[in-house]
């Protein structure tokens, strides 16, 4: 019998008076996974994540959360749950410790575990300096660590966060990405995000909805494969560019040529087929190849796809 998923969603529903914010949403995440959710504004993902996070009802559907339903079973689906929400309620000015301690207490942490939970937290964030620190003090970086240790409380096997990485700078997104990669396997994380990198760097499955519906779910590759069965390579030649063109153009099996910054992109079915021909066209017109190799489409063109073609069929 396959094992109980972490998180389990079937044809959610959320209306908000006459306006349907998710509609008809399913999918599961498997205990263990890191898996984003991607969509744009308004897509619905703010108001999945605070469903599973147990602060709304659904108004229609069933969500499991550690085998739980959050209907039935609310209490024991929270205490399964550390939430980081996009806006976290910070109390500037508690220092870090009695930050952690004041959520510790609200999640019913007994006094004698107390301490040793939030050293823990303390050190999963990297936070053992600033722990005397007051809050809002802190960098924009240091908070969002913050957030993510009051989520870790009380060792919850779920963490659901909402756009962890948002206005960090680059430097702050990769640290939070570290810290988001070292608990894969240890716990289920399922965030939500806009920084479409970060997503390709740390998931293992993308999970993609447009308004309120799910458009696509699978692996960056999965979901690669699905939007562009085309395959590309580039290609830089020591050549005449406008001759290039017009060569490569002519060959059977390269579907599109499109010039680039100092070479082509060449789209064709296959890419031992593209390198072929191009190499035989270069070859047969006395050129050089400077450079040839696959281009895989990035995960923010199969986002954009996806969703438009969402977009599309609502």
């Amino acid at each position: 019998m396959p094992p109980e998923p972490a998180l389990e969603v079937r044809d959610l529903r959320k209306s908000f008076g006459r306006i349907e914010a998710v509609a008809g949403v399913s999918f599961r995440v498997a205990a263990g996974e890191i898996v984003g959710f991607l969509g744009p504004n308004g897509a619905g993902k703010t108001t999945t994540l605070r469903i599973l996070a147990g602060i709304f009802p659904p108004t229609s559907g069933e969500v499991r959360v550690a085998g739980h339903d959050v209907m039935r079973e609310p209490l024991a689906c929270r205490r399964a749950v550390g939430y980081f929400p996009e806006y976290a309620p910070f109390y500037p000015d508690l220092s870090v410790r009695a930050y952690l301690d004041f959520v510790a207490r609200l999640k019913r942490i007994p006094r004698r575990a107390r301490a040793d939970v939030i050293g823990r937290a303390l050190a999963a964030c990297a936070l053992e300096t600033v722990a005397h620190r007051r809050v809002g003090t802190l960098s924009k970086g240091y908070r969002q660590r913050v957030g993510l240790a009051q989520a870790l409380l009380g060792d919850p096997p779920i963490l659901i966060l909402d756009e962890p990485t948002i206005g960090l700078d680059p430097g702050q997104v990769v640290e939070m990405r570290e810290l988001l990669g070292g608990l894969r396997g240890a716990r289920t994380v399922f965030f939500s995000s806009h920084v479409i990198a970060e997503v390709a760097a740390l998931c293992e499955r993308v999970i993609v909805v447009a308004h309120g519906r799910l458009v696509a779910e699978g692996s960056p590759a999965e979901l690669r494969e699905r939007l562009h069965r085309r395959r590309r390579a580039v290609l830089r030649v020591d050549g005449p560019p406008a001759e290039v063109a017009a060569a490569l153009g002519a060959v059977p099996g390269v579907l599109a040529v499109e010039p680039t910054a100092g070479g082509f992109v060449l789209e064709g079915e296959d890419h031992a087929e593209l390198a072929r021909a191009a190499g035989d066209v270069v070859r047969r017109h006395g050129w050089t190849v400077l450079e040839l190799r696959p281009e895989a489409v990035g995960l923010e063109e199969i986002f954009l796809g996806l969703v438009g073609d969402g977009e599309r069929g609502s």
